[in-house]
């Protein structure tokens, strides 16, 4: 099957141990491709870097909003100069999270609203984080109606707001959580959606599906979502997979 991971950590420190190794296996895993996101200024040079050496690796760069206090106006000059290269595809990985609160809100705000309208400027892709904030990022992605494309990562609103989404031009993932016994609403919502706008991430090394929950995740668990989506839609899992990796290239806009 033809896999791409449309959200992946790889440079978390929980793969310092074995990352070399991991990117060589994972290739004959059927991963095809992978998205690394990135959280920080500080990582959007080591994403560039990861990026230029494992051809089958695509990157974004962005400020999550738990570093949205770090957010200085040159950061967005060092997003726009790393996504000159060929393989730096999206903005992100950006938005709110209003569960932990790492920075004020009103900073949250103002750094995904800045990011926002650079990703209008350059006609890029986004990859949005949306976390118990679900009515001010709607708000804000208002804001851009017809200018926007790219993923709400790791869907958790509801079927409303899943569709709002699709209507202003994005593309709704799920991961590991959609194999969980209690995610009876991301079923609903998963079995219920275009299947032309669906996509599958990892977001390892978090969110680690069943049946491997405790244990780090990485891009080959992500087979374990597959499956289950496929058992929600009634479909054979190798159609599913080409159609999601289809999918894929279109919300990054690649060739």
């Amino acid at each position: 099957m033809n896999i791409f991971d449309t959200h992946a950590h790889l440079l978390d420190e929980q793969f310092d141990a074995d990352r070399e190794q991991l990117l060589v296996s994972l290739p004959e895993a059927g991963i095809r491709h992978v998205m690394e996101a990135c959280c920080d200024e500080a990582g959007i040079d080591r994403v560039v870097e990861l990026v230029a050496r494992v051809p089958y690796f695509y990157g974004s760069a962005g400020v999550h909003p738990h570093s949205a206090d770090e957010f200085r106006p040159e950061t967005l000059e060092h997003i726009r100069t790393a996504l000159t290269h060929e393989r730096m595809v999206a903005i992100g990985e950006i938005g709110l999270d209003y569960h932990y609160d790492f920075s004020p809100r009103d900073v949250q705000r103002d750094c995904f609203d800045a990011q926002l309208a650079l990703s209008a400027e350059l006609r890029r892709p986004i990859i949005i984080h949306d976390r118990e904030a679900h009515g001010d990022c709607m708000d804000l992605l208002r804001r851009y109606r017809g200018r926007l494309s790219g993923v709400m990562h790791c869907f958790s609103a509801s079927y409303e707001i899943a569709k709002e989404c699709i209507d202003l031009g994005l593309f709704v993932a799920f991961g590991g959580a959609l194999t969980f016994k209690n995610a009876v609403n991301q079923w609903a919502i998963a079995s219920k959606l275009p299947l032309e706008r669906l996509l599958i991430e990892t977001d390892c090394p978090y969110m680690t599906p069943v049946p491997f929950r405790g244990k780090r995740n990485d891009p080959s668990y992500i087979v374990h979502t597959l499956k289950k989506l496929a058992a929600l839609r009634d479909m054979d899992e190798e159609e599913l997979s080409e159609i999601l990796y289809q999918n894929s290239f279109r919300a990054f806009g690649i060739e």
